[in-house]
């Protein structure tokens, strides 16, 4: 019996997409996250039900969203989108694209603490 999908076919084709052409600030942080530079191993552009996250980590249940100045008027959508997620069991946390491009270290030191906080859960 063949294993039910995750996602659309057409959502999983557009995460594919966006992995091809990734923001600045996306291939910036996608330095440090990628492989297993901090102890886990995140995941870009992957595919959750109808969405798409910016990186995920599945072992630990944990998002990271990019923010760039769109989403100051997507807010209701952004709220809706975290609510999905949150009832699957991952927590979402968001910087703002400038803040990667700008403090980069404050963003990746913020991000290990969400996965020490993470460990402290399992």
């Amino acid at each position: 019996m063949p294993r039910p999908r995750r996602s659309a076919p057409t959502i999983m084709h557009r995460a594919g997409e966006l992995r091809k052409e990734p923001t600045p600030a996306e291939r910036k942080l996608w330095a440090y996250l990628r492989g297993d530079t901090l102890g886990v191993n995140f995941r870009r552009q992957h595919a959750i039900g109808k969405y798409i996250p910016d990186f995920v980590c599945i072992e630990k249940k944990l998002i990271v969203e990019l923010d760039g100045s769109q989403h100051l008027h997507q807010e209701e959508y952004d709220e809706e989108r975290t609510k999905y997620l949150n009832s699957l069991g991952y927590k979402v946390i968001r910087y703002w694209n400038k803040d990667v491009m700008k403090n980069i270290e404050g963003v990746i030191l913020a991000i290990v603490q969400a996965i020490e906080d993470e460990d402290k859960k399992d």
